[in-house]
């Protein structure tokens, strides 16, 4: 393979015969659609109909009985090229092989790939959000890593914890105006400026001389970092295909994963000292690459460019059935999130580094959970993986503060993966199920009521333990709000796979009634 110009050039040679020449004269359908261009004498030309290529030509000459096949393509992923280029060049180079052996290679087979075959744009914007999600996750992450030791630092005990957990997540008010304005004057200024605040108030909580002046730069930059989440999903969900929105999510959930582990590969700074966690939170300045990044590179929505219905009202049935699942879910997920440190340390005495190594061993296998997951729901539809996933993962996560050793791990493990591929599914109505015109408004609401959710398991949780109940016990009680969502997605949710944004919408109806 060569390379030139940021373009990369693969050559292979083929026997001369019948059945190497009924696939390699034959136009590509995987990666990328073809169509031949040229075919003068022995050389047969194709140039790309569509795909994530801004350069891809391929040639096959006749050699002295060999054919010499020559692809030439470019294709740029911001931020996930050495995670992503990789895979392509191998199907480039394997994929004509596992053909001539009668293995037909599509998307369908690529795990790694999309539903659909996308274009140079929806990758570059794919690439763009998922950095803005690694930026996002550590925001939201650095402060529940480090609570444990900023309060042990502090000397504040688990009722402090959770109330301070509480007004952190409450400061998901401030999102609200940030949702608002995304509807009003555009997405794409509204995710700039969250990307530049978010590390910046966080950051600010490395010089706190109390744990208050903690808690309060937290309720501001966390909540901030939320809103940056939202937007992005929903920029997500108006650029791509119909057919990948689900793996979209997914994408940019498995970046989010990359960068809370760079908040959890942070932790080892908390056995340096007493003020060892101060390091995590200023560590999170280096996301302002990203802010520089985004601010360059990212357009507005093609969907929010075009004309739409402003304003439009919010469907009550639709967001109160979708707010009281999220309720639901948060119920367990957010205590189980901010205590297990805790409850790692306190219980099963793990130190900083021990508690670092459990969380990436536990949580890596939920990024391949978020691909698979993002592509299942795409291709079979989300409300059948979430009646599969999401209750095994519930099981396993309140099992893993029941058991120790081994099986605690493998219970953590097996939570993660499946909560990896429940969350696309599910994550992904949040900007479906609502119009161009209050898409921004309706996810900045629902994240609001999810944030509620985890208030509530939060005091729950901490007014539980602090009465001597056992963190299994704990868990295993706030888990009847995973039951209850799950019964409210299977019997008022609508599918949504395989439908364009605006029939899922009914724009034309909110468009009517706003009329009226």
């Amino acid at each position: 393979m060569t390379e030139t110009r940021g373009s990369r050039t693969i050559t292979r040679r083929w026997p001369d015969n019948d059945a190497s020449r009924a696939v390699i004269l034959c136009a590509r359908d995987d990666l990328v659609q073809e169509q031949c261009v040229n075919a003068d004498g022995g050389t047969h030309e194709f140039a790309a109909v569509e795909g994530p290529f801004e350069v891809w030509t391929r040639q096959v000459t006749s050699r002295e009985g060999t054919l010499v096949e020559t692809t030439t393509f470019r294709v740029r992923i911001p931020w996930f090229s050495w995670l992503f280029l990789p895979l392509i060049i191998r199907t480039v180079r394997r994929s004509r092989r596992a053909t001539l052996r009668g293995e037909k290679v599509t998307l369908r087979q690529l795990w790694w790939a999309p539903p659909d075959v996308m274009t140079p744009r929806q990758v570059h914007v794919l690439g763009l959000l998922a950095a803005a999600a690694m930026s996002s996750a550590f925001t939201n992450t650095a402060f529940t890593q480090t609570v444990t030791f900023a309060a042990d630092d502090f000397g504040v005990g688990n009722t402090a914890v959770g109330i301070a957990g509480a007004l952190v997540r409450a400061g998901i008010l401030v999102t609200i105006p940030l949702a608002i304005a995304a509807d009003r004057i555009g997405r794409r200024t509204v995710i700039i400026a969250a990307a530049w605040a978010a590390p910046i108030l966080t950051a600010s909580g490395a010089i706190a001389p109390n744990f208050e002046f903690l808690v309060a730069t937290q309720a501001l930059g966390r909540p901030v970092g939320l809103a940056l989440d939202f937007l992005i999903a929903v920029v997500a969900a108006e650029e791509m295909p119909k057919n990948s929105r689900a793996y979209a999510v997914g994408i940019m959930a498995m970046a989010s994963g990359l960068g809370a582990g760079v908040a959890v590969i942070s932790l080892p700074l908390t056995d340096t000292g007493p003020a060892g966690w101060r390091w995590v939170f200023l560590i999170t300045l280096i996301w302002i690459t990203v802010a520089r990044d985004i601010g360059r590179r990212l357009p507005e929505s093609v969907r929010y460019l075009a004309p739409h219905v402003e304003r439009v009202p919010i469907n009550r049935g639709r967001f109160v059935t979708l707010a009281a699942i999220l309720v639901g879910v948060n119920l367990l997920v957010a205590p189980a999130s901010f205590f297990q440190n805790r409850y790692l340390s306190d219980v099963r005495g793990m130190s900083g580094s021990s508690i670092a190594l459990f969380s990436l061993s536990t949580a890596t296998p939920a990024a391949v959970g978020l691909i698979i997951g993002g592509r299942l729901a795409d291709r079979r539809g989300r409300r059948v993986l979430i009646s599969v996933a999401l209750p095994f993962a519930a099981l396993l996560v309140i099992a893993s503060f029941h058991a120790a050793g081994t099986v605690m791990w493998m219970c953590a493990f097996g939570g993660g993966l499946l909560g990896g591929v429940a969350y696309p599914a599910l994550a992904v109505y949040r900007a479906e199920l609502f119009p161009t015109g209050n898409r921004g408004r309706a996810a900045g609401l629902l994240t609001v009521a999810a944030l509620l959710g985890g208030v509530a398991g939060l005091l729950g949780a901490g007014s539980l333990l602090d009465t001597g109940r056992s963190y299994g016990t704990v868990m295993a009680t706030l888990g009847i709000g995973q039951a209850v969502a799950l019964v409210l997605v299977l019997t008022r949710l609508p599918e949504t796979a395989h439908r364009d944004l605006d029939e899922i919408s009914d724009v034309t109806g909110a468009a009517s009634r706003t009329a009226n």
